[in-house]
């Protein structure tokens, strides 16, 4: 772990200087295949968790100013009138003691929250007046640890939804990738489904989770092998995509840059899918918002 590590910080140099270019061609042929209508609406409840200032070199490779961008840790409450549901648990009150020790140095040092850490019960008491027990279930965008330590704060028996690339990703085999802390996940209700819908924007699969068009899922592999965004028709805002860690920030979206190979080469598990993500993203903001969720400056625009 140490010595990937070490690796990835010699090959950020280079890239500080020479960041990777935008594939004008890639870019320039994708195809926008649109949004299906939509018959109803869902309200959309940001909790920030927990804060860190992130550099902006490493971020966005090549960027280097601002020097730092100040960086979130979010779970997203979801109400459609069938089902109360959390898009990335995000944290757990302990993180830095039950979930943070699960990772290697010197990458835990690097990525771990400010004290102090909100944690998911207390968000959801605080902010939405709920318990635990009232969320129906829940659809991380990815499994790396600041998206499902607050798992540990939810009732064992709460659903899962996850493709089984991203639950394999995560838990097969005795290796256990960067950015992911096994714990939170243990004997959780995994339910399976599959991005087996049509194009949606500029994204090749998706999935209607409710038939009406108002939460659709659509495919941000790179990150991790099952990476989804959530595209949601809101009540305040209309239509967003919640882009989960296919960016960190919207500066990478607006700039077509790729996170720096320290951090990139650890945690993105396909660098090149991650690239044409970022690229896919750039083009749907043309017809619609995205939120890099650990954008603190944009997650805080979507507080109600």
């Amino acid at each position: 772990m140490i010595g990937a590590f070490i690796r990835a910080g010699i090959a950020t140099a280079p890239h500080l200087i020479h960041p990777r270019a935008a594939d004008q061609v890639f870019l320039t042929n994708l195809e926008d295949a649109g949004m299906a209508p939509t018959r109803s609406t869902v309200r959309l409840m940001p909790l920030i968790q927990a804060q860190q200032n992130g550099p902006t070199a490493l971020i966005a490779e090549g960027i280097r100013h601002p020097k730092q961008v100040r960086m979130s840790m979010t779970t997203f409450v979801v109400e459609h009138r069938e089902a109360r549901f959390l898009i990335d648990p995000s944290m757990c009150a302990d993180v830095h003691d039950s979930v943070l020790t699960e990772l290697a140095q010197p990458y835990r040092m690097t990525v771990a929250p400010e004290r102090p850490v909100i944690g998911l019960a207390q968000s959801l008491e605080d902010e939405c007046g709920l318990a635990p027990e009232r969320i129906d279930f829940v659809i991380p965008t990815h499994l790396h640890w600041d998206h499902i330590a607050g798992l540990y704060e939810l009732p064992q028996q709460t659903p899962v939804l996850v493709q089984e690339a991203e639950r394999a990703f995560a838990l097969a085999g005795k290796q256990v990738p960067y950015g992911v802390a096994r714990g939170p996940l243990r004997n959780r209700k995994f339910e399976p489904y599959e991005l087996d819908g049509p194009p949606c924007l500029t994204f090749a699969r998706s999935r209607d989770v409710f038939g009406d068009g108002s939460v659709i899922v659509v495919d941000l592999q790179g990150h991790t092998p099952g990476s989804v965004g959530l595209l949601l028709n809101t009540e305040d805002h209309g239509r967003v995509l919640i882009a989960g860690d296919a960016v960190w920030h919207s500066i990478q979206i607006d700039e077509l840059r790729q996170k720096a190979p320290l951090l990139g080469d650890l945690v993105d598990a396909d660098r090149e899918e991650t690239f044409k993500t970022i690229h896919r993203l750039s083009a749907a903001t043309s017809t619609v918002p995205v939120i890099p969720v650990h954008d603190h400056g944009v997650v805080s625009h979507y507080l109600t």
